[in-house]
C-alpha cells in the first residue's frame, strides 16, 4: 500500500490487507516465520498508514512475480485435504497431556478439555472433513495450544477468565481454505492460536535462502 498522507489513520481493513499480503509472502517463502511473525504483530498495532507501509514495501504484490526457483507444490492442496473419515472429535487431559498432529482428519466439531494438564492442537498436516471447522478449547488450571497453518482461514472468539485466550492468528486464508473457528474459554489457565510453517518447509525455505546467497556470491 502507498499513500501520500503517512500520519493518515489506518483501518481495520487495511490492517487486514497488510496482513494478508505478509501471509502470501511467508507461504512463497519471501519472509522466513520469525520475521513474518514480527510484521503481522507490527501489522496488528499499527495507527497510521505510515507505519504500516514499511512493512510491505519489500514485497511484489501477490502473483506479480515468479521466482527463478518455484516451491514445490504443496503436497495435499486444500482440495485433497477436504473430506474424508474423522478421526478425532475430541480431546481430554486431566493431570496429564494431549496432543493431536500430523495428518489426523479433524471433524466439524472438535472439543478439547484441559484440567491441571495441558494439550496441542495441531492443524498443519491436517485434514478437514469438513470445510467448516468448530474447534471448541476448555482451560481450566491447565493451558492448550492450537498451532494452524500460514494459509489457513481462522476466527478466534475465545474467552479468558483470570487466564488468556490469545490470538495470534485470525485472518483469511488463500483461496479453497476451509474456515476454522477456535471457540472456548481458559479459568486460570490459558489457550493460544497461533500461525506457524512446519518444520519441513522452515527447512526448505533455509535451504532456498542458502541457495541464493551462493547465487549472489
Amino acid at each position: 500500500m502507498t499513500s501520500e498522507l503517512p500520519e493518515m489513520r489506518a483501518s481495520d481493513a487495511e490492517r487486514e490487507r497488510v496482513a494478508e499480503s505478509l501471509r502470501d509472502a511467508v507461504a512463497e517463502g519471501r519472509l522466513d516465520m520469525e520475521e513474518f511473525e514480527n510484521r503481522l504483530d507490527a501489522a496488528y498495532k499499527a495507527r497510521t498508514h505510515g507505519e504500516l507501509e514499511p512493512l510491505v514495501r519489500d514485497l511484489p504484490a501477490p502473483g506479480t512475480f515468479q521466482s527463478a526457483v518455484p516451491a514445490p507444490a504443496v503436497k495435499g492442496g486444500w482440495a485433497e485435504r477436504i473430506g474424508g473419515t474423522v478421526s478425532s472429535s475430541g480431546a481430554f487431559a486431566f493431570w496429564g497431556g494431549f496432543s493431536r498432529k500430523g495428518p489426523w482428519t479433524v471433524g466439524p466439531r472438535f472439543t478439547a478439555f484441559a484440567m491441571m494438564g495441558g494439550g496441542e492442537i495441531d492443524l498443519r498436516e491436517a485434514r478437514f472433513a469438513d470445510r467448516d471447522v468448530v474447534i471448541r478449547c476448555f482451560a481450566f488450571m491447565g493451558g492448550m495450544g492450537v498451532i494452524v497453518p500460514p494459509d489457513l482461514t481462522v476466527v478466534v472468539k475465545g474467552i479468558g477468565i483470570m487466564g488468556g485466550f490469545g490470538d495470534d492468528a485470525t485472518g483469511e486464508g488463500t483461496p479453497g481454505s476451509p474456515r476454522v473457528t477456535v471457540t472456548g474459554f481458559a479459568l486460570m489457565g490459558g489457550v493460544g492460536v497461533e500461525r506457524k510453517i512446519t518444520r519441513a518447509e522452515r527447512q526448505r525455505l533455509k535451504e532456498a535462502k542458502k541457495a541464493e546467497r551462493k547465487e549472489l556470491g
